[in-house]
């Protein structure tokens, strides 16, 4: 049996923010012993050098098929891109670069809060790219995009196309689309017209990102939108096979017109796996599209429902009759009372983790913590730091002033909620590297924006808090087995550290790097 021993260091195990240890031994790709360096006097042993590690990383809400999907698209994320010139030239020198006859010419991630012009682009905008191409970007919420004339052509979007259920084609005066695409289901009737990339293609990127991961210290990921990928549980699978090292649970979408099929055993099991359905409840509250109870400041605006009553619940069926969870994306304060007036009296369905997720909860008082503790449904939460540090321009303009101390409160639900993580939602966040889990340890800790604004300081946590809501606290929400805590029985998965997060000033903390990544006893990055 393979075995290594590993010494001198400072262990964050992930079972509680205190606990530490100084030594820990592999074997097999197995952790089965852990504990104090004076224990191993005279034992042949690894000497780490007094650094910093953590258990391997949880990012619990993220989306490699998404960006599988969409490998080819050229990047603008702030704080790269900050205009809308900018978005133009961006993209133009990405155009240059696409030389297939059929191929669309792809962005994704800009945020128009951030432009000195504070609007969308539009078609007219993207037009300068290319008027004999389509073209189209997505926003950084992945909720909404903008296409050039060229695309609304081939999608067939007239003054005369009705808006989608749920979602806007944006128009002129005089009813024709200029191009701004609101909501998801919007961007599909576009988006639908991109030629897929191949499946070598896709499992290359779904490689290259699993690399990327590891460099950030994360080996294991919750994909909460899998179906955009065609086939995501296989094409992962044929990944694994080929060098990609994730765990990986699978949420693929509810599309009430396509139903899922019924799952066997082997889908629900296995390092890639299926572990639940997604509905989207409403919009972001970056472009004011949250389902909220009283309108946006300035507006009579209430933001979107996207799905009926009726099609939650028929996901929740589905998740309850395959023995997987439910994931509901809801923002908005009255998406998120929706979640709880449909499932708060129902029996759970799963033990050990919970049988419904609420993905985001950006509004959440203390009676609504009090609500989900006191509910016989099991639920947990996957929400974010990254959101208000990267995004406030957007959430500057959505949120009224009495909001702001429940926007994000991430001490209360540490405190209210056991089965909670933080996460990156990456590519749909407004920054470019929103996966390296220091830059949202540091917004939890400092809970200041990225121009330097405090947002509701108050519910800032210690770094040990954060870390634990990547590590043994993210653990308890979905079924990744076996990470997340450097404990005998646990994949031997971890990050070493090149410097100490736990004492590095808070305003350093965005700057501690991983130097390296090891997975089931396999280094497989080093920096």
């Amino acid at each position: 049996m393979m075995q290594q021993l590993f010494t001198n260091a400072k262990v964050f195990t992930g079972t509680g923010e205190d606990d530490f240890v100084s030594a820990f031994r592999i074997r097999d790709g197995v952790f089965d012993w852990v504990g104090d360096a004076a224990d191993i006097d005279g034992q042949d042993a690894v000497d780490l050098g007094g650094r910093t590690v953590l258990p391997g990383l949880i990012d619990s809400h993220t989306h490699p098929a998404l960006m599988a999907g969409t490998a080819a698209a050229a990047e603008c994320f702030p704080p790269a891109v900050t205009s809308v010139d900018e978005l133009v030239d961006v993209m133009r020198a990405h155009a240059a670069t696409v030389t297939a006859e059929d191929a669309w010419i792809l962005g994704r991630g800009f945020d128009d809060t951030k432009f000195p012009e504070r609007r969308m682009p539009t078609a007219a905008d993207l037009d300068r790219v290319s008027t004999d191409r389509p073209v189209l970007v997505w926003r950084c919420d992945a909720h909404s995009a903008v296409c050039n004339s060229k695309a609304l052509e081939v999608a067939g979007i007239t003054a005369a196309t009705p808006d989608p259920v749920g979602a806007r084609f944006e128009r002129h005066s005089d009813g024709s689309p200029n191009g701004v695409l609101t909501e998801i289901a919007a961007v599909g009737d576009v988006a639908a017209f991109i030629p897929a990339p191949s499946r070598d293609e896709q499992i290359d990127a779904l490689i290259a990102l699993g690399d990327e991961l590891a460099s950030r210290g994360i080996v294991a990921v919750c994909d909460l939108l899998s179906s955009r990928l065609a086939d995501p549980l296989t094409t992962f699978r044929a990944a694994a096979e080929r060098g990609l090292r994730l765990r990986v649970a699978l949420y693929p979408g509810w599309d009430p017109e396509q139903p899922l099929a019924d799952l066997d055993d082997d889908d629900r099991e296995g390092r890639i796996r299926i572990a639940g359905v997604k509905v989207v409840l409403d919009g972001a509250y970056s472009n004011r599209t949250a389902w909220v109870h009283e309108p946006y400041p300035d507006s009579c605006d209430h933001g979107l429902r996207l799905v009926a009553d009726e099609d939650v619940r028929a996901a929740a069926d589905w998740a309850r009759r395959n023995g997987v969870q439910l994931a509901v994306h809801a923002m908005g304060d009255q998406a998120l009372d929706r979640v709880v007036e449909l499932f708060a009296d129902e029996e759970p369905w799963l033990t050990g983790i919970p049988s419904v997720r609420i993905e985001h909860a950006t509004i959440v008082s203390d009676e609504y913590v009090r609500r989900l503790r006191d509910a016989r449904m099991s639920f947990g939460i996957a929400t974010h730091t990254v959101f208000f540090f990267a995004e406030y321009d957007g959430y500057e303009k959505a949120l009224r002033a009495e909001q702001v101390p429940d926007a994000y409160p991430i001490a209360r639900l540490y405190a209210g909620v056991e089965a909670l993580a933080l996460s990156s939602d990456r590519p749909a966040t407004a920054w470019s590297g929103a996966d390296d889990v220091m830059l949202s340890v540091e917004a939890a800790v400092r809970r200041r924006t990225y121009n330097g604004i405090d947002f509701g300081p108050a519910a800032a946590i210690t770094a040990a808090q954060a870390l634990m809501l990547y590590t043994g606290r993210a653990r308890m929400l979905s079924p990744l087995e076996n990470v997340g805590e450097i404990t005998a029985g646990f994949d031997a998965s971890f990050a070493v550290l090149e410097r100490d997060v736990f004492t590095v000033p808070a305003e350093e903390i965005s700057e501690v790097r991983v130097a390296e990544t090891w997975i089931r006893g396999e280094r497989v990055f080093a920096r």
